[in-house]
């Protein structure tokens, strides 16, 4: 991350008995597509609760003038206006009443309802960096876009097995911030359902060492190691990125991997970032250009330490890159179906 280029900153069920009625119904109710569940008729439901709180009240105002007070000699046009005030007032209670119910229902859609069809959820995998702005160099000379490429590569492959077809690899080509406008613009124009940055760490210069690796001299830190996955709360969609972030932090997590801690600590200066989840490793980053201006939900992935002469073995091992992009298709697949986390495949 704190490389040069960085900082510019995506069943059908057969006859049940009776007495498993109840049984049947709670499965039916795990099974039922949670956006169906409450983005369809929770909120129809609020829709119809309003239109019942409002409407006794509407009519509360033509039967509240009784033919007695109608009926009076000359204080009659008096009382129709003392009538008139009490009829304002429900009025009022009903629009606080309804209020809270309207400004619930957003909160509800976006994060819980997110159910939906691998074959037409768009994802953009963008390759971190260019050929001409190559990202971080590693502790032996090799640059971090071909790191990035490679694994951007696998997990697109890894995807599109697992039913996300509209998987597309995002290459982009130019140097730097120019590259990073195009890359937001290309996802923004598809328009893409998760844009999903793949790139591969280092350290600030103030910590990198000397050596010499193939006849060449070399710098490397072995001082920090491990994946962090960043969001922004700039971006529209943040609720559903930081979901999909937890998402890929736990499957991380769950591979056995461990993440970068350094970001937490003063130590990193102006790379140091808020952790947002301390057991699984998810920053946020709020000035990156491709997570605050992409359009729809964007996560970055730092997949490893390249600087970290251990570590860029690993990386540059078949065996890891498929870690990483089954761990990508977990966590996307269960955020499409919250119930594939908990039943496993249906």
């Amino acid at each position: 991350m704190p490389s040069s280029g960085k900082t510019f900153d995506q069943s059908g069920f057969g006859g049940w008995p009776r007495r498993r009625t109840t049984a049947a119904a709670m499965v039916a109710l795990l099974l039922l597509p949670v956006e169906v569940s409450h983005a369809g008729w929770l909120s129809d439901v609020f829709k119809g609760a309003s239109k019942q709180a409002q409407s006794p009240k509407r009519q509360a105002p033509k039967q509240s003038p009784s033919p007695k007070r109608a009926a009076a000699p000359k204080p009659a046009a008096a009382k129709p206006a003392r009538v008139a005030k009490p009829a304002a007032a429900p009025k009022h209670r009903t629009a606080k009443a309804v209020a809270p119910k309207a400004t619930a229902k957003p909160s509800v859609s976006k994060t819980v309802a997110t159910t939906c069809e691998p074959s037409k959820f768009r994802i953009v995998l963008d390759v971190g960096h260019t050929a001409q702005s190559e990202g971080a160099i590693s502790a032996r000379n090799v640059s971090e876009f071909v790191y990035n490429l490679r694994l951007t590569q696998r997990i697109e492959e890894k995807l599109k097995a697992e039913g996300f077809t509209e998987t597309k690899l995002l290459l982009t080509e130019g140097k730097a911030r120019a590259s990073l406008v195009k890359r937001v613009a290309a996802a923004n124009n598809l328009p893409a359902n998760l844009f999903l940055s793949i790139h591969h760490d280092s350290v600030p210069k103030k910590f990198l060492e000397d050596w010499e690796f193939g006849g060449r001299k070399s710098r490397f830190s072995d001082r920090f190691s491990g994946y962090s996955v960043f969001v922004s709360s700039n971006n529209p969609e943040y609720k559903a990125s930081l979901s999909i972030a937890e998402l890929l932090a736990k499957e991380m997590k769950a591979q056995g991997l461990k993440y970068a801690e350094q970001y937490s600590q003063p130590i990193m200066g102006r790379y140091q970032h808020p952790l947002l989840n301390k057991e699984t490793g998810v920053y946020s980053y709020d000035k990156l250009i491709v997570l605050k201006k992409t359009r729809m939900a964007a996560v970055l992935l730092e997949a490893g330490s390249i600087i970290n002469r251990d570590e860029e073995l690993q990386m540059d091992s078949a065996e890891r890159r498929d870690i990483i992009s089954s761990g990508v298709a977990a966590a996307i697949k269960e955020y499409c179906d919250r119930r594939w986390g908990i039943l496993g495949p249906l």
